[in-house]
């Protein structure tokens, strides 16, 4: 089955095709840094690392660009309540971004562009639609002329008409209409700026990914991303910059990811209610927040609490068990030879259905199902007294190919290796053989405070962790 995406501008589901074979161009929208990232953030941050992580499973070259807004106005405001400048603020909330999205277990980009190292692309874009007579300026801003535009408003899906109060701006009399949308701001006294043949000010937040795209990527891209609430204004007013200045499509596929809520409300500045990524990895294993995430088709709403949590963890540790039993397993087995056929067909099986699944519009939730029938082959097999190398390999391999992909099984460095709890449970052994006691309890109190579980089977000690 070839890969299938819905694809937020048709609004039905598109065979993916490459406008380069066996290469992706793929842009998602990236913060605007004047604050930590809250779980809500964590949606398409997460989708898009997977996204981009089964592309490359299936042989794909991606170039993944997202972006840091590294001035607006909101970044304005929250320099002068700190007591600081715009780019040392930037710096801060750059670096926590990173630092929070690595802690998901989120890979890094291939390039993470800034607004204000692409000042000149910018400007240069603004003066192109000048020029073409879709912009014009008024008392040193720029506005885009959407009248211009005969297809604005073909990504959300609505008419000029509907559209007028969607526009982060306040209506005045510098613009021809209602709906035109701010390219080039004026810069108020005091406030950091850039020269332009406007005069000193700073681009409007929708010029900035439409430079970028074609800076970094070309006119035409293959995947644009990003949150449900992105569709309109943004995505939509970049689609009316980029492509009349372009004449090309500046995305083949835009893809969106639905709301996160908490306890079945929206997640809102006024509830007070949002959490931060940061303080959340301080409360349980990035891994669950990971796995919780991807257990819903990223295209429905995602209710988050206590419960869901609660859920995701004991499902995930599941998997996790599963993979250290391998991984146990074949430390200590000796038993060579091939692997049963009926095996090796079932587990070929169950990853068809893995890429199937993930071919059907990134669904990971069925993709989950397929590890979860993987790793009730694994624990059956575990349940035999003689094992085959061969096989347990396969099987941790192909749990292993999984986690690429999903990015769930835990990667923590705190915690003690695979070996060194090895080594500890064969040193407890044989002190329960030499009747130390003292020293068998210690290290099974030592393994009990990491998080590590014995179980005597009648194939031997089993261990899991936490």
């Amino acid at each position: 089955m070839t890969l299938r995406v819905y694809n937020t501008l048709t609004r039905k589901k598109e065979e993916f095709v490459p406008i380069e074979a066996g290469k992706v161009k793929m842009y998602v929208c990236g913060p605007t840094v004047y604050n930590y990232i809250h779980i809500g953030n964590g949606r398409p941050v997460i989708f898009f690392d997977v996204v981009r992580r089964f592309l490359e499973s299936q042989k794909y070259e991606v170039t993944y660009i997202t972006n840091f807004t590294d001035v607006d106005d909101k970044m304005i405001r929250k320099a002068e309540e700190l007591g600081v400048t715009v780019p040392e603020l930037a710096e801060t909330f750059i670096a926590a971004f990173l630092e929070d999205i690595k802690a998901l277990g989120v890979h890094e980009a291939t390039l993470n562009p800034r607004v204000t190292e692409n000042m000149p692309e910018i400007i240069e874009f603004i003066a192109a639609l000048v020029e073409k007579g879709y912009a014009y300026e008024a008392r040193g801003d720029v506005y885009y002329r959407t009248t211009k535009f005969a297809e604005y408003g073909k990504l959300s899906h609505q008419n000029l008409e509907e559209l007028q109060y969607g526009i982060r701006i306040e209506v005045d009399d510098r613009k021809e209409n209602p709906q035109d949308f701010v390219l080039w701001k004026a810069a108020k006294p005091g406030e950091i700026y850039w020269d332009s043949p406007w005069g000193q000010g700073r681009p409007g937040w929708h010029i900035e990914c439409s430079a970028m795209v074609r800076k970094y990527l070309g006119e035409t891209i293959d995947i644009h991303g990003g949150g449900q609430d992105l569709t309109f204004p943004h995505h939509e007013c970049e689609i009316a910059q980029t492509e009349a200045v372009t004449g090309h499509p500046m995305a083949n596929y835009w893809l969106h990811n639905a709301f996160l809520n908490i306890d079945n409300e929206k997640m809102s500045k006024s509830l007070g209610n949002g959490i931060l990524i940061r303080d959340l990895v301080q409360q349980l294993k990035p891994e669950v927040f990971r796995f919780f995430m991807l257990s819903a088709h990223y295209r429905n709403p995602l209710n988050f609490s206590d419960e869901s949590l609660k859920q995701a963890a004991n499902a995930l540790e599941r998997i996790q068990n599963a993979n250290d039993n391998l991984k146990h397993r074949l430390a200590t087995a000796s038993a060579s030879g091939e692997a049963d056929a009926a095996l090796v067909a079932r587990v070929a099986a169950i990853a068809n259905q893995f890429v199937e699944k993930m071919n059907d519009d990134f669904n990971t939730p069925d993709a989950i199902t397929a590890v979860f029938d993987l790793v009730s082959e694994a624990n059956l097999y575990l349940q035999q007294e003689r094992v085959h190398t061969a096989a347990l390999q396969l099987l941790l391999d192909q749990l292993q190919a999984f986690d690429q992909t999903l990015g769930i099984l835990s990667k923590q460095t705190d915690e003690l290796l695979d070996e060194e709890i090895e080594q500890l449970i064969v040193e407890r052994t044989e002190a329960r053989k030499s009747k130390n006691w003292a020293r068998a309890d210690e290290i099974r109190d030592l393994l009990t405070e990491k998080g590590i579980f014995l179980e005597d089977t009648p194939q031997g000690i089993r261990w899991r962790r936490k």
